[in-house]
């Protein structure tokens, strides 16, 4: 079975050369029972380890069943572990948080076919060793000897044909040491081969050979009985399997990985939190992003297409020196000459300035706009009730009003509006429509309005020869640069500007302005967008510092899985996975509570929101890569480790 010439292994600490093994040459026939002892730093250890292919020589040949294993790789190695030997440890290396089942399962998750092989049961595996009753209790709650009989248990459960132990007895009291060695002497007996390290002369008399190393020699081999039991067992014929990844490997990599995550609470809700506050930023400000964009886009709607706004360009007007004499005062004359232009469909010359409206009881600080009836077309405010006023109307001054839905609100309650009496700074208007909802956006409300006839603001409520504006609508969207460019030609002319002033009359092209604004709009969402990511990015880090620092705490834990049959791409795939579960049950948390703030944002503060599809899909994708990304390292570290490294680490 195995057949060591001329091994030898070097261990460099720094600056300091140990020899653990020089020139030793040994054969193992299938069925003995040897007993490996030696002082303390005689080497027996490291003999032990490389057997179990735990570790690697330096020089010389070791071939386990007439496979040459100097030239295997990590993954192959850890195939013929998984196959061939059974350990049993010391230290008993159990799994802490997994019960005596869970533990003597451990490496049927590193087995590709083990539902299609005829392997015992645990349950069985579990009585043969005594401990039926005791299969769902954690090894904390287990006797030491009752930890080392599941750990021969784990080490039988694939029926090895090498069984390698480590000091089995060495933390038990002589009566429990007695009964291992009975089931250790049972299964030499069925034609195992046990290899047991040992520094106890009496436990290494109950073994068939007892071989004695001295500081890495080997100085004696002994039989002290014949081996009855050669060649009784079915010759194996070893074949490496390398496993594939399939679905249940994936299966056992996400149980154990969840498994792993409810091991340690606290840790995982910490790293869940961070995710699950980046994601929530992501959907709650996308959807605030998305639902301005939205909002905006309805209230551009509202304005209407080929409009032009006439005003005197304060800024311009400001930059030219005081004394310069030119000062832009607006007409309604300015609003017929712009009226005749052939290309312009619609002109409504504007004032508005703030007042107190009264009705009743209850009263109300709002905006009050003068417009012409032509500024029912160009704005879209054909009334949901009443009507908008007329041109004899307007010519006649008359106290007529039309009310945005803010103000009934307030005034009104459940009142129809159409036909009360209102006052405005004092003075009384009759009601006579209703205006449609435009909704409101940050501090401004669209609704928080009223319209009246231009002539009765100008010189009844105002007291105001001149217009603030003069609204345009054009005929066609084709013909807005030509009549933006003869409205200002003809405004300067009338106000007696020269050529090099044109632009202290500022003519404002709605599609322009809807333009800015969406493209203001678009930037303001992507802002809170980058922000809501930069906070997932940083919770993707945090997962990352918690990863290593469980690769530190669960060395051990890598070790002992290493140490059944666990090759890289298992560790990889485990670690893997829990970063990315993290992040999955964080993004999924994040959606519903990004879902529920997004809710009481439009409820309760009155913003516009958004959620869309493409948002919760970006959100939850991008917090799955972030785990694929931050796990990658510490799950790639984890994989590196050296098998016995990591089992000696403290």
């Amino acid at each position: 079975m195995i057949s060591i010439k001329n091994l030898s292994k070097t261990y460099h600490l720094g600056e300091i050369t140990v020899e653990a093994l020089k020139n030793i040459s040994l054969e193992i026939s299938e069925g003995e029972f040897v007993a490996i002892t030696g002082h303390s730093g005689s080497g027996k250890s490291t003999m032990l380890h490389i057997l179990g292919l735990l570790d690697k020589i330096d020089s010389g040949s070791y071939k386990l069943n007439g496979i040459e294993v100097a030239g295997l790789t990590d993954n192959e190695l850890a195939s013929l572990r998984n196959e061939q030997i059974g350990f049993v440890f010391q230290t008993f290396n159990l799994l802490p948080r997994l019960s005596a089942k869970e533990n003597v399962e451990l490496p049927l998750i590193y087995t590709p076919d083990f539902r299609k092989r005829n392997f015992k049961s645990s349950d069985k595996i579990l009585e043969r060793v005594g401990l039926a009753k005791r299969s769902h209790h954690n090894p904390n709650e287990l006797s030491g000897g009752e930890r080392q009989r599941v750990a021969i248990a784990r080490a039988l459960l694939k029926n090895p044909g090498l069984i390698l132990a480590d000091e089995p007895t060495g933390n038990l009291d002589s009566v429990t040491s007695e009964e291992i060695m009975d089931i250790f002497k049972e299964l030499n007996e069925e034609g195992r081969t046990v290899v047991m390290i040992t520094h106890e002369q009496e436990l290494a008399k109950q073994a068939n050979r007892i071989i004695k190393l001295l500081d890495g020699r080997i100085i004696s081999d002994e039989s002290i009985r014949k081996n009855r039991n050669l060649n009784k067992s079915e010759k194996n014929n070893i074949k490496i399997k390398l496993h594939s990844f399939n679905l249940i490997q994936v299966k056992n990599y996400f149980t154990q990985a969840i498994k792993s995550l409810l091991s340690n609470k606290t840790r995982s809700v910490l790293s869940i939190m961070g995710v699950l506050i980046g994601v929530t930023a992501v959907i709650a400000m996308l959807a605030l992003g998305a639902g301005a964009r939205e909002d905006i886009k309805q209230r551009l709607a509202h304005l209407g297409s080929n409009l032009l706004s006439v005003r005197p360009n304060r800024r311009a007007m400001r930059s030219i020196a005081a004394n310069s004499g030119f000062a832009i005062r607006l007409t309604e004359k300015d609003g017929e000459a712009v009226r005749r232009i052939p290309l312009v469909d619609k002109v409504s010359p504007t004032v508005d300035g703030s007042a107190q409206v009264v009705y009743g009881s209850k009263n109300k600080n709002t905006t009050v706009i003068g417009a012409t009836p032509d500024y029912e077309y160009i704005q879209s405010y054909t009334p949901v009730m009443g009507r908008f006023f007329d041109n004899k109307e307007m010519v006649s001054r008359e106290r007529v009003a039309l009310l945005g839905k803010s103000v009934i609100d307030t005034l009104f309650e459940n009142e129809y509006p159409v036909g009360k009496n209102i006052k405005i700074n004092r003075i009384s208007f009759k009601v006579i429509g209703v205006l449609p909802e435009k909704g409101s956006s940050g501090w401004r409300d669209q609704d928080d309005q009223i319209i009246i006839p231009l002539n009765t603001a100008m010189y009844r409520l105002f007291g105001n020869k001149y217009v603030d504006g003069i609204e345009v609508k054009v005929k066609s969207e084709e013909d807005m640069p030509i009549v933006q460019s003869e409205v200002q030609r003809i405004i300067a002319k009338r106000q007696k500007l020269p050529d090099d002033k044109k632009e202290l009359i500022e003519v404002r092209n709605s599609a322009e302005i809807q333009e800015a604004v969406s493209s203001t709009a678009n930037t303001f969402a992507w802002l809170l967008g980058s922000i809501a990511f930069i906070s997932l990015l940083v919770g993707g880090i945090g997962i990352m510092n918690i990863m290593l620092v469980s690769v530190t705490e669960r060395t051990r834990e890598i070790g002992i899985r290493k140490a059944i049959g666990a090759n890289n791409k298992d560790i990889l795939s485990q670690f893997i996975i829990e970063t990315v579960a993290i992040c999955i049950i964080g993004g999924v948390m994040g959606i519903i509570l990004g879902a529920i703030i997004t809710i009481g944002l439009s409820k309760f503060a009155g913003w516009s929101t958004k959620i869309s599809f493409f948002s919760v899909a970006l959100a939850f994708v991008f917090s799955a890569l972030i785990g694929l990304f931050f796990g990658l390292w510490p799950a790639r570290k984890a994989s590196k480790l050296n098998p016995i490294d990591a089992l000696r680490y403290e």
